[in-house]
């Protein structure tokens, strides 16, 4: 996890317009009080967002993630993330540019469902 710190703090540098919207979204306890990491390390990953509380993680998908090797490696992190006892949930660029409030409550109620189990 040493060596995944510096590449966390680069990948905050250089965010893209899509996580630097989001993480508007959820900074500073903006949703209900929840606090959310940026680009941090888990396990042998680094996630784009984390709120390590309710154990939810929040990724943001581009174009990307479309073609059938991303759908396959993002379905192998999915599962060794979930297998650490996080939920992932995968948010599109799209909808961060085009439907921000939807995205704030789709996050929300995650958060909601991950506190009550």
């Amino acid at each position: 996890m040493t060596r995944s710190i510096p590449r966390a703090r680069h990948l905050r540098r250089t965010q893209t317009s899509a996580e630097a919207k989001l993480w508007r979204v959820v900074r500073n306890r903006a949703l209900n009080g929840w606090k959310f990491r940026r680009q941090h390390p888990i396990d042998q990953f680094i996630v784009d967002f984390v709120c390590t509380e309710a154990k939810l993680i929040v990724e943001v998908d581009g174009a990307t993630h479309s073609t059938t090797a991303e759908i396959a490696r993002d379905a192998e992190r999915t599962k060794h993330i979930e297998a650490c006892g996080f939920t992932l949930l995968r948010i599109t660029n799209t909808d961060i540019h085009e439907n921000r409030d939807g995205v704030r409550e789709t996050i929300l109620a995650a958060l909601e469902r991950r506190n009550t189990v």
